[in-house]
């Protein structure tokens, strides 16, 4: 049965806040590998389900002129806030001291709240539905 992925900045405006997600390098063009088969994947969602860390599979930030294939990408349910403990552990697994990412083919992203409410027309009812006929 298929999946019905979120995009991400519809969690950020479900949420009313900022929102962390994660993006494969190597799933997505011009690699194309599959996301599930990639280690850095795995190792992550291995260590945030044994650190009870929530996480959700989620679609990148919704386009009116772009569609794409879903490429691994993951909501991290935590809050983006540098005091929060749940934050220092995941910015701590994922990034080295200085900021540099541990994993050469995952990007750590943050969506603002305000940057996510650009799209906020696509919560109108029938949005998507309507798109959908004059694509």
């Amino acid at each position: 049965m298929p999946a019905l992925l979120e995009h991400i900045d519809a969690i950020a405006r479900k949420l009313q806040r900022d929102v962390l997600y994660l993006a494969f390098v190597r799933g997505s063009r011009p690699f194309y590998e599959n996301y599930e088969s990639l280690d850095s994947r795995k190792r992550i969602l291995q260590w945030f389900d044994d650190e009870s860390i929530p996480w959700r599979e989620c679609g990148r930030y919704a386009s009116e002129t772009t569609m794409r294939s879903y490429a691994g990408k993951v909501f991290i349910d935590v809050p983006f806030d540098e005091t929060n403990p749940q934050y220092q552990k995941v910015q701590a697994f994922l990034e080295h001291s200085a900021g540099s990412m541990r994993f050469d083919d995952v990007k750590f992203y943050v969506v603002p709240l305000q940057d996510a409410m650009k799209n906020a027309h696509h919560d109108e009812p029938g949005f998507w539905e309507r798109w959908a006929e004059s694509f």
